[in-house]
C-alpha cells in the first residue's frame, strides 16, 4: 500500500468536513442529543431506584458511548464511498492508480477520526453532566473501542458492497444496517435478556461480546479477557468476509459497468 494515496484520500475526505458547516453539525448533533435524552433518563431513573439499580442503569451511558464508537465508524467507511457517488467522483478514484486496500485503509481512517471526534465530546458530556468518567474503564476501554472499530468498518464494507451492487436504492442502509445489528448486540441489556433461541445468535456477533464485557468491567474494575478475545477473533472473521465481499462485488461492478451506473445516476 501506497502512504501518499491513502493520506490524499483521507484529506480529500477530511477537507469535505472543514468546508461544509452543515457536515460538522451532523457529526456533532446527534451524538450530542442522543447522549443528552439518554444520560437525563438515566438520572431520573436513579432517582426512583432501590438497592443496586442506580448502578445498573449507569450501564446506559456507557452503552450509549460505545454504541456511537461502532455506529461513526461504521459511517465513516460508508459515508466516504457515498461521497464520491453523490459528487459523481467514484470513476476518478478507480480510474486513478488507487489500490482496493488503500481505498479502504483511507476509509477506515476516516472512520477513526470521526470515533475520536465524537468518542472525546461525548466522554466529556458523560463526565460533566452526569458525574460518569469514561476512563474509569482504563485499559480496557482501547481494546472495547478497538473492536467496535473494526466490527463498524466490517459493517461499513459491507454496505458499501451493497450499494455497488443494487445501486442508489440500497443508499439507506448506510444507516439502518448498524440498527438491524444492535437489538442482539446487547447493547443496553444482557444477552441473558434475549430469548433463548437468538442468544446464541447474538454471541456470534462481536458487539455482544464487548457490551457484556463493559457491564463486567463497570461491576468488577476487571478487563473480561474473555469477552474481548471472542470478539476479536469473530472480527478478525467479518472482517476478512466484508472484505471478501467487497472484492468480489467491485470486480463484478468493473465488468458489468456498474460504476458507471452508481456515479452517473
Amino acid at each position: 500500500m501506497n502512504p501518499n494515496i491513502i493520506l490524499a484520500l483521507v484529506t480529500r475526505y477530511v477537507l469535505l468536513y472543514t468546508r461544509n458547516p452543515v457536515r460538522l453539525i451532523e457529526l456533532f448533533f446527534w451524538p450530542f442529543v442522543q447522549l443528552l435524552v439518554w444520560g437525563f433518563l438515566t438520572k431520573y431513573l436513579q432517582g426512583q431506584g432501590e438497592g443496586n439499580f442506580p448502578q445498573v442503569i449507569t450501564f446506559l451511558i456507557g452503552g450509549i458511548i460505545l454504541w456511537d464508537a461502532l455506529f461513526r465508524a461504521q459511517q465513516g467507511v460508508a459515508i466516504s464511498f457515498l461521497e464520491d457517488v453523490w459528487t459523481r467522483n467514484l470513476l476518478n478514484v478507480f480510474a486513478a492508480p488507487v489500490r482496493m486496500t488503500e481505498y479502504l485503509a483511507a476509509t477506515f481512517a476516516v472512520g477513526f477520526l470521526r470515533v475520536m471526534v465524537t468518542g472525546l465530546m461525548m466522554g466529556l458530556i458523560a463526565f460533566g453532566f452526569y458525574a460518569f468518567n469514561l476512563l474509569q474503564f482504563e485499559w480496557s476501554l482501547f481494546w472495547f473501542y478497538a473492536n467496535l472499530m473494526i466490527f463498524g468498518w466490517s459493517l461499513g464494507v459491507l454496505v458499501t458492497a451493497l450499494i455497488l451492487r443494487w445501486g442508489h436504492g440500497a443508499e439507506s442502509l448506510a444507516w439502518a444496517i448498524p440498527f438491524m445489528i444492535q437489538p442482539i448486540g446487547a447493547v443496553f441489556y444482557p444477552v441473558s435478556a434475549l430469548p433463548g433461541w437468538l442468544q446464541p445468535v447474538a454471541l456470534s456477533f462481536p458487539p455482544a461480546h464487548i457490551f457484556e464485557g463493559m457491564r463486567s468491567t463497570l461491576l468488577t474494575g476487571q478487563t473480561a479477557w474473555q469477552h474481548v478475545g471472542i470478539a476479536f477473533v469473530l472480527n478478525v472473521g467479518y472482517l476478512a468476509m466484508a472484505a471478501g465481499i467487497f472484492a468480489i462485488t467491485l470486480r463484478t461492478a468493473k465488468k458489468r459497468g456498474l460504476l458507471v451506473k452508481v456515479s452517473s445516476s
